[in-house]
């Protein structure tokens, strides 16, 4: 023993008359005692000391990464190891060198050192994850699943030294064991497999991203994307719904992710107006003037004609609404602009309109739309033509 724990020893065992077994248990539990004591302290004089320069240091505070650094207690964590490492040494200086209490201690000190650098990995991976979301490259390339699975790894790898610690076995026989078992992990570990696998495939080829509008097949989710996991993908529908998604499906099952929409330069309008068959006719010398004078528009294009050949007052309407959205500021000229006649129906004949807005947002994009048709409808009459109304 050493002058620590003889002295301590001797004090209880002849001086107060304690049973020398019962000393040397008591002595013992005293000094592991005064040595956690001593490592709490330790550690609490390093926080006091962290926070204390944390809230006084300018520089900490106007720097991106402070926030970042106090959320996830990275400081907090790295100070953890100066007492397990002060308490890793101290029992030398107390115990006999080959005493099963300095072994026992150095076990329990090791798993608190392996536990204190999982926890100081874990905050790091967390720390660099708020860093690289608040970069444009997060939308395209999220980080979290792998992440996750960094993580999963980690610990998996941290439980098995841990366990090897306690039985005294070596590592790699725990990880030879385990190879029996891998068909189990593997079915305990499915989802977590799946979704890796899937998340990469969907990162590499750009099918989502953070942000994106997606749409899947069966109705499930009709939403923008708010996070990718490595199980699930977070989907806010439009009304205002969570919808989550594992990423394997969106890999197996088709999906309509609208964002090439959203980064062209116009949304499509693709609708169809019935007009009455009995209100066809041709368009006589006072039509067309009643025309010319309703609509400012047409004159110029009313003027070009041959009156002898007889134009058709659906001609006329379907030019009319070529040369009003080409001249509509809301629509995207540029772009297909397509008014055509299609096969008659039971409903009327169809005069199928198409062409881009420019403004894709989902609430003033069916205003406009919408006021857009209704001028059309209203223009109808103009013409000698009528909505069909089913009776």
């Amino acid at each position: 023993m050493t002058n620590i724990s003889q002295w301590l020893h001797d004090l209880l065992a002849v001086k107060m008359n304690v049973d020398p077994d019962i000393a040397g248990i008591l002595s013992t539990l005293l000094l592991v005692g005064a040595m956690i004591v001593i490592g709490v302290g330790i550690n609490w004089l390093l926080q006091y000391i962290l926070s204390w320069f944390t809230k006084r240091s300018k520089k900490l505070k106007h720097s991106k990464w402070n926030s970042i650094i106090v959320q996830r207690r990275l400081g907090h964590h790295i100070l953890l190891l100066i007492p397990g490492i002060i308490l890793y040494l101290l029992p030398y200086m107390i115990f006999e060198r080959d005493s099963r209490t300095i072994l026992f201690l150095h076990k329990a000190d090791i798993i608190f050192i392996i536990i204190v650098s999982m926890r100081i990995c874990n905050a790091l991976m967390l720390g660099f994850l708020d860093f690289y979301r608040t970069t444009d490259k997060n939308k395209s390339h999220p980080l979290q699943g792998l992440i996750q699975v960094l993580q999963v790894s980690m610990y998996f790898v941290g439980g098995i030294i841990i366990t090897a610690i306690l039985i005294d076995k070596s590592p790699t026989v725990l990880l030879t064991g385990l190879g029996a078992s891998a068909a189990v992990l593997m079915l305990i570990f499915k989802d977590s497999i799946l979704g890796f696998v899937a998340g990469v495939q969907l990162s590499q080829n750009n099918m989502v991203k953070i942000g994106d509008w997606i749409q899947t097949t069966d109705g499930s989710a009709n939403g923008n994307i708010e996070e990718i996991t490595l199980n699930t993908i977070k989907v806010r529908n439009w009304d205002n719904t969570l919808t989550m998604i594992p990423p394997y499906t969106l890999v197996s099952t088709p999906f309509r992710n609208w964002r090439g929409m959203q980064e062209s330069g116009g949304r499509r309008v693709d609708k169809n107006i019935f007009i009455d068959i009995t209100t066809l006719e041709y368009c006589s010398r006072e039509s067309l003037d009643s025309i010319h004078e309703a609509l400012p528009l047409m004159r110029s294009y009313i003027e070009s004609l041959d009156i002898e050949k007889m134009p058709i007052n659906i001609q006329l309407y379907r030019t009319y609404i070529e040369m009003f959205l080409r001249a509509n500021p809301e629509v995207n000229s540029s772009l297909d602009i397509i008014v055509t006649q299609r096969e008659s129906t039971a409903y009327g004949l169809p005069i199928e309109v198409y062409f881009f807005l420019k403004d894709k947002a989902w609430a003033s994009y069916e205003r406009k739309q919408s006021d857009i048709f209704d001028h059309l409808m209203a223009a109808a009459p103009v013409f000698g033509l009528r909505m069909y109304q089913r009776p």
